[in-house]
């Protein structure tokens, strides 16, 4: 069975002193072959010794000899593994072809990575052999013609083989454009053996599938008693827009889980891990505390700078935050340390977005997806870029491309229904809200969105109802990021004539350090509607103090001050 970190059959596992091996012989012929045995043992740990110290030329110089002078299956593999890990891609092929041992999971499964390293993704399918899995991610076809070489009683220690060949049905299928069946396979992967994380990372960071499909798939996993901590972990991984509490709730059963693989009682080890820091800081991305995220990445970020699902998340919050210094010094360090990656440019399109140089930022933005057409912010990032320079329809073009690539992100979708909203087809940016509402129902931002198209339809009730749920569905206390949410919901209650309703959204507005030109004169107009002059004169100076030039307040301003005297005058 292969060893989980060399790949080569562990010591204890490796066919030294077996009898079938062994011819009968007595005397002296039994002594030679027990020699002959010690020898071949001996070559083998050095094979395994070489490839821990990365020297494969010289493992597949003593592997050679070792399956030559055995003919060993379990030898045969072990030079093929060699060739694999020196990318020997071509040569590993043929010596597990000519083998005739294709029967084995393992030899099939490492003459697929074979083909996948090459690129050959009709015949990694082909090699892999036929399969079906229902759209659950189920397997249809449990029989794989595994031989006996296959050694089931090490399973319980390492990943199951047979998730590992979904695994790369998976990827195959991706590359191939096929994302519907790369999905299914993905599920299939995670549901055979639950500690396959890079399948779910598949799932969860290319965004194949909808929050609902998520849950969905996390209670169906079946952990082992001792894995309580892992599925833990799942659960925060994938729960980013629940309320404060529920995710904290989450964090702190990890904390308890980790328990059963931690030295520590009080599970500190995986409170402290990077990932699960990870985890916390694109809740609070989420959640709209840029400031709670970005000195939480920072940290993290000086433990470990190349933490690339950190640097992320990292980006995201400088982003919002305007440290346009932050990002260029990022970006010049991931540029020069991952050429070949979309995050380094991506960060770079960043930096120009945050210095409104939009038009290098789509340069960038382009280029990071031309390294990889499945890296989600690059899209969305474009589409963002052109939508700044006003070009609708390129802008739209990216976000749809988005949509189609990662069915289970709903930004591309909010982001269209956003470009309607500025053409005025409150209709059809209706349509896109509500399609972005069955992706992820419990992201506030939607049905904010949703309350702007109601608005703008003079449909003020509706409108309400989905600002409040706005508020409703904010992850914690309502913070800056929400401040149009309480603005626009004051209008909608004004609309309503429900000015005592009104008043305090347009006061818990003001109260954030972002007052607003909307929210005083939002204020300072109900008040002149309830024939409170005083007040509505002092909060439409307040206005005009923000933007001296603007219409509305000097006309209403005006129009307060006159009827201020007239109520003096006839009190009089």
């Amino acid at each position: 069975m292969l060893d989980t970190k060399l790949g080569f059959p562990p010591a204890a596992a490796s066919p030294a002193p077996n009898p079938k091996r062994r011819r009968r012989r007595g005397g002296d012929g039994e002594a030679e072959a027990d020699m002959r045995e010690e020898a071949v043992e001996r070559l083998r740990g050095v094979v395994r010794d070489s490839v821990g110290k990365h020297l494969y030329t010289s493992a597949i110089f003593l592997a050679d000899k070792v399956a030559a002078a055995t003919g060993d299956p379990a030898d045969v593999y072990m030079l093929a593994q060699a060739l694999f890990l020196g990318r020997h891609y071509r040569r590993a092929l043929h010596v597990l072809n000519d083998a005739r041992l294709l029967r084995d999971l393992r030899f099939r499964f490492l003459a697929a990575k074979c083909l996948e390293e090459l690129k050959e993704w009709h015949q990694c399918l082909m090699m892999l052999g036929d399969a079906k899995v229902d759209e659950h991610g189920n397997l249809l076809d449990q029989d794989d013609g595994s031989d006996i070489y296959f050694d089931k009683d090490a399973e319980d220690h390492e990943i199951n083989i047979k998730s590992a060949i979904c695994f790369l049905r998976g990827k195959a299928y991706e590359a191939l454009d096929n994302r519907d069946l790369a999905r299914q396979w993905y599920k299939a992967a995670v549901k055979v053996d639950p500690l396959c994380y890079e399948a779910l990372e598949c799932l969860v960071d290319n965004y194949m599938l909808t929050c609902e499909e998520e849950s969905e798939l996390l209670s169906s996993l079946k952990f082992g008693k001792e894995d309580g901590w892992l599925s833990a972990f799942y659960t925060c991984l994938i729960k980013k827009h629940e309320k404060e509490h529920v995710v904290e709730a989450k964090f702190k059963e990890l904390e308890r889980q980790s328990c059963s693989i931690s030295s520590s009682s009080s599970g500190q080890m995986m409170k402290n891990n990077i990932d699960v820091l990870a985890c916390k800081a694109e809740y609070y991305h989420q959640s709209g505390e840029y400031q709670k995220c970005f000195e939480l990445t920072s940290v993290l970020l000086e433990r470990d700078p190349f933490h690339l699902k950190c640097t992320l998340v990292h980006l995201a919050a400088a982003m919002e935050l305007g440290h346009s210094n932050d990002l260029y010094l990022l970006s010049c360090n991931l540029v020069k340390d991952y050429p070949q990656k979309a995050i380094s440019w991506f960060a770079v399109g960043c930096y120009y977005y945050c210095i409104k140089k939009y038009d290098q930022a789509r340069r960038y933005f382009c280029k990071a997806t031309g390294l990889d057409g499945t890296f989600p912010p690059a899209w969305i990032g474009t589409g963002i870029a052109y939508a700044a320079q006003e070009e609708g329809d390129q802008a739209m073009a990216a976000f749809r491309t988005a949509a189609r690539l990662f069915p289970g992100c709903h930004l591309p979708t909010l982001y269209m229904g956003m470009q309607y909203v500025r053409m005025h087809n409150f209709k059809l940016a209706e349509q896109f809200f509500m399609q972005a509402k069955s992706i992820c129902p419990s992201d506030p931002l939607i049905y904010n969105e949703l309350g702007v198209v109601a608005y703008n339809m003079k449909e003020y009730q509706n409108a309400v109802q989905w600002f409040e749920l706005t508020l409703e569905h904010t992850s914690s206390s309502v913070n800056e990021m929400w401040e149009p949410t309480l603005v626009n919901l004051g209008h909608a209650l004004r609309k309503l004539k429900k000015y005592q309703k009104a008043i305090p959204y347009y006061e818990k507005a003001l109260a954030f350090p972002t007052k607003t030109l909307s929210a005083f004169s939002g204020l300072a107009y109900t008040y002149q509607l309830m024939d409170n002059f005083e007040d509505a004169i002092t909060y439409y100076h307040k206005a005009l103090w923000l933007k001296p030039d603007d219409q509305f307040c000097t006309e209403m301003l005006t129009s307060a001050l006159e009827s201020s005297c007239q109520s003096t005058a006839r009190r009089k």
